[in-house]
């Protein structure tokens, strides 16, 4: 399939050559400045924008070569900025890998004109904004996002990043333990493994075969028995590669385009011009020596993959064709007639990807990815004969115009209604892409397919030949039987030639009669008209169905005005999760559906239509969103083939043995997904774990979960909302349609009142300390998830524990992670369930997590006295920047749907929270705050609930587990906060038994009286 993001990632890959000379070099702005420094502006009405578009652009060329884009949105809640840098990894010195992206990091670590190290994020902090950053092949991109009133001052310490970075030698020792802990991160996750094998299996000669983010030993270690200074040589890579020719920056305000260009280019103009040339790479990474290859994988998870990849043709400067996306739509395509619907039918892949992949400038990739079953595993060739017997069917048929037409219209439908980003997203990717397309065409170009041309379809369908191409199998079978490791991640394999006799086969492997071009797609829309708008609508969801088996929300979008809708239904069983056993059958029922009802649906969702069936601890969910026009009929199959289901016996066997390896493959996640898990788990009422789960499995058969299907849907409480471009009456009757269904097919009852449970959270008692420790065999690090639990939620106490967590966070990740160096991974947040909230610590750590925790409560205590020292100006800075990142007002309808979404399945109601709580906190006092830190989080504190849990890392490590941290060259140490004097813990050796002997929170009281909306019906 083309899955969700794939043909994103198609498009923004596309790469081409700017035209300059269709822009026209005048300008509006009256300032002199301004104009001396920009050679080309082209307004609004020049920019190809989607009719919906409601924002203002100009885009600009300066005299030093870069381009901008500012874009005017008065009505934004967040402004924003980005710069990409055409400057990526593939540029990295070959004696220093990850230098790169090591410069990314040290940007963030002062300039000239703010020295201090976390300036910039303590400014975006304390004005509701936030940043981030990434390194890809040929890209370094950095983007953040502030308050509208705090453009100027964030963009003026964003552009030093560019004039004028210390990469001091302190921070420069420090950090480069934050990329080593980066990488450390990636090291057992096998998508890292296997790009970098994929990298390193490339000509050694080429740019493509680096490694990418570079660690301890790249940039540290190896420098310096070269002979290098690191910190000269990031200021020299920073230098020598941070041109203003290759850079395109993109910002948006609630200013005029007029106010903005006067606000940029001030700032930006004097960035330095190299005139570098654009990186460019005209040979492909796989010659001759590197194609004809078959590759086999041990991988850390318990998986099977088989990826088939072909070097092609750099295709972006044909972006109006989009031939590789032709491709992809046919090839991955999952309906039926397609590849994967005979591979599925064989027993032999349970999902498909295919498409085209960005590489670098001057060179791509295609490629077929199919995850294996056991079965398959054993068929490899055949997989690859049926796929080249597709290719031959393309050939055989040539290309279609139907097919273009139809990639075409989704695309052109997808631009006419594309959501409104997020302003941080939105600036990000688009400074990616000033470098490839004329500015007029920067907001279009990645959905524009307007020339057919079936001769470039033709040319790169006549590039995927066995002759050149690459194959990898990825299986645990393999372990044992290899004989090389990849050098930066230790990943074994086993590297062979295919045999001629082979190639030969796949050469002339003809056509398959089952193979064909999928069918025209009924589910396209064609009514994209508004519904007939209610003369009142109500400013949040409200009741308009409350029976004994069904009560529904309804909302009519008055605010987005886009064609789409969306139909969320909870359906409580309370035979679902009562044992592991069930709610192993309930979660086996959902992919079983999902599966059988693949081919039909796919159509819907490449046409903007998706539906999801999820088994929950409640019973299952149901959703269905996009275009209005199809959804009432996707809603009504899906209803009748969830009351009519039979499971297909082989797809059962498949995805039973799928599922029991998801389960086993749970012990090889990050560290730090284990102390989250595990918080859950001690906290929790009811969760059955991994291992009750698996050991549960032993009962299961297919009659067994056939027979239980119809038990799920006899007694049934349904609670939905309709939101989005639809009218109550078909609110009513989409809802009628899954009731009646049920009730008709399955002959469903409603639950008893007392069967409307939900799991409840453990109340911690006052003063107590609990911790939890459990081992991880797989990685490196350690972790911990320090809980402190803080009560119920309610207005008051969410506010102020959000408060304390906003004033905390920058300082938290700027001592712990920055300044103390503890971890890649640092993060200080809100925990809430089932009504109930707390602080949460996460740091993943080689420190022990015993050293680690001490760092967290010694950080903790600190905030005593900087809570205290807080000027009133401080303070009130910090509940602006929290009001501004509450009322950010969603961007897209889905957003919008998922909160109202989540007020209902919590069962809270309180659909207007962001106003409600936002005018309580403007009326909390720094005392207020400072007797909350004292009451519920003080190593003193009487209210205190603190839970720890230790994941122990058991992995050998050549010098054992980091203790305490080590003296720097110089030998000083750190200048550590104190660690307070904390009580011993109690450890909890049984779970069963520490939530028999603890106490249950009630469930939180909706927002709203419940029966007094069921009375105005």
């Amino acid at each position: 399939m083309i899955l969700k993001h794939i043909k994103r990632l198609i498009s923004s890959n596309l790469l081409v050559k700017a035209c300059s000379d269709k822009l026209r070099p005048t300008s509006r702005v009256n300032s002199t400045m301004t104009q001396h420094h920009v050679k080309v502006v082209l307004e609004d009405g020049k920019i190809i924008k989607s009719s919906r578009d409601d924002r203002t652009y100009r885009a600009l060329e300066l005299t030093n070569g870069m381009r901008v884009l500012l874009v005017s949105d008065p009505s934004t809640d967040k402004s924003s900025a980005a710069m990409d840098v055409n400057i990526g990894h593939m540029k990295d010195p070959k004696d220093i890998p990850g230098l790169a992206h090591f410069c990314e990091h040290m940007l963030f670590l002062g300039t000239k004109k703010y020295p201090e190290e976390n300036e910039y994020t303590k400014f975006l902090n304390e004005h509701g904004g936030s940043s981030n950053a990434f390194t890809s092949n040929e890209h370094t991109n950095f983007f953040f996002d502030v308050a509208p009133d705090n453009l100027e001052g964030a963009l003026d310490r964003f552009a030093q990043f560019f004039l004028c970075p210390l990469f001091t030698e302190c921070a420069t020792e420090r950090e480069i333990n934050a990329v080593n802990s980066e990488n450390d991160k990636n090291l057992q996750n096998d998508g890292w493994r296997f790009h970098q094998l994929d990298k390193s299996l490339a000509d050694p000669s080429h740019d493509y075969s680096k490694f990418g983010t570079g660690n301890k030993e790249t940039l540290e270690t190896m420098p310096k028995k070269l002979g290098y200074d690191v910190r000269e040589e990031l200021l020299k890579f920073h230098d020598q590669n941070y041109s203003s020719n290759l850079m395109g920056m993109v910002v948006l305000g609630k200013e005029s385009p007029d106010e903005l260009q006067k606000m940029v280019v001030p700032l930006i103009s004097e960035v330095e011009n190299k005139n570098l040339p654009v990186p460019e790479w005209t040979t492909p990474p796989f010659g001759e020596k590197e194609v004809r290859t078959v590759c086999y994988v041990v991988p850390v998870k318990d998986i099977r993959n088989l990826s088939v990849s072909w070097s092609i043709p750099d295709l972006h400067e044909h972006y109006k064709t989009n031939p590789g996306h032709y491709l992809g739509h046919l090839i991955g395509h999952e309906g039926a007639g397609s590849l994967l619907s005979e591979l599925k039918a064989r027993g032999w892949v349970n999902t498909l990807v295919g498409g085209q992949q960005g590489g670098a400038k001057g060179f791509m990739f295609f490629m077929v990815n199919v995850d294996l079953t056991e079965d398959g595993l054993e068929h490899v060739d055949d997989i690859i004969t049926l796929i080249y017997q597709y290719i031959n069917m393309l050939k055989n048929e040539g290309p279609q115009e139907w097919v273009f037409k139809e990639c075409q219209n989704l695309s052109a439908m997808q631009f006419r209604f594309k959501d409104k980003e997020r302003p941080r997203n939105y600036t990000s990717s688009l400074a990616a892409v000033l470098h490839q397309y004329s500015l007029n065409e920067v907001l279009c170009a990645s959905y524009l397919m307007t020339e057919y041309k079936p001769e470039l379809i033709n040319m790169v369908v006549d590039k995927l030949i066995p002759e050149s191409m690459r194959i990898s199998v990825v299986a645990k079978k393999y372990e044992g039987q290899t004989n090389n490791k990849e050098k930066w991640y230790g990943t074994s394999y086993k590297l062979e030639n295919i045999p001629d006799e082979k190639l030969k086969k796949w050469k002339n492997c003809g056509l398959n009669e089952k193979l064909r071009f999928p069918d025209k797609n009924e589910f396209i829309p064609t009514n994209f008209d508004l519904s007939i708008r209610d003369q009142e609508i109500p400013l949040v969801p409200e009741v308009i169905k409350d029976t004994s088996m069904t009560r529904l929300w309804f909302r009519q979008d008055d605010k987005f005005l886009m064609p789409k809708a969306f139909a969320s239904f909870e359906i409580t069983s309370p035979i679902a999760y009562i044992d592991p056993v069930h709610a192993n059958m309930t979660t086996l029922f959902s992919h079983l559906f999902k599966d059988a009802l693949n081919e039909y649906a796919y159509a819907a969702e490449i046409a903007g239509l998706r539906y999801n069936l999820l088994g929950s601890m409640y019973g299952i969910s149901l959703t269905v969103k996009g275009y209005s026009d199809k959804l009432f009929v996707l809603l009504t199959k899906i209803v009748e083939k969830l009351a009519t289901f039979q499971i297909d016996p082989k797809r059962y066997e498949i995805l039973m043995e799928l599922y029991k390896r998801s389960l086993k493959n749970f012990h090889a996640e990050q560290p730090h997904q284990h102390a989250l898990y595990y918080t859950s788990v001690l906290m929790a009422e009811v969760l059955w774990t991994q291992e009750e789960l698996l050991q549960a499995l032993d009962e299961l058969s297919l009659e067994k979960l056939q027979a239980f299907i119809p038990q799920l849907l006899s007694k049934l409480y349904i609670e939905g909302l309709i939101y989005g471009n639809i009218t109550r009456q078909q609110g009513l009757k989409l809802t009628e349609v899954v009731e009646s269904t049920l009730k008709e097919k399955c002959h469903t009852k409603t639950i008893l009142p007392s069967q409307h449970r939900r799991v409840r959270e453990v109340q911690l008692p006052n003063g107590c300390y609990y911790l939890y420790q459990k081992t991880n065999s797989v990685h490196k690090s350690s972790s911990i998830d320090v809980y402190y639990q803080c009560g119920m939620q309610e207005t008051q106490s969410n506010t102020l524990l959000e408060l304390f967590l906003q004033i905390i966070s920058e300082p938290c990740f700027s001592i712990l992670r920055t300044k103390e160096q503890l971890g890649y991974i640092v993060f200080s947040g809100l925990r809430r369930s089932s009504g109930v909230q707390g602080l949460r610590v996460i740091v993943q750590s080689d420190y022990t997590p015993d050293y680690v925790e001490g760092r967290v409560e010694a950080f903790l205590a600190s905030m005593n006295d900087y809570i205290g020292k807080l000027t009133e100006e401080e303070f009130q800075k910090h509940v602006a920047a929290l009001a501004t990142k509450r009322l950010e007002k969603p961007k897209k309808m889905t957003v919008q749907n998922d909160r109202y979404w989540a007020e209902i399945i919590s069962q809270q109601y309180n659909f207007d929270r962001d106003n409600i709580e936002v005018a309580f906190l403007k009326t909390i006092s720094k005392e207020d705050l400072h007797k909350f830190y004292k009451d519920k989080i003080a190593h003193d504190a009487p209210g205190r609930h603190k839970l720890s849990i230790h994941v122990l890392s058991t992995v050998e490590s050549p010098n054992g587990p980091k203790v305490t941290p080590e003296p720097n060259e110089d030998g000083q140490s750190l200048d550590l906060l104190p660690v307070p004097q904390l009580p011993k813990p109690v450890i909890v050796e049984d779970i069963t038994l520490f939530k028999r002997e603890l106490g249950l929170y009630p469930l939180a009281k909706p927002y709203i009286d419940l029966k007094k909306a069921h009375s105005k019906l």
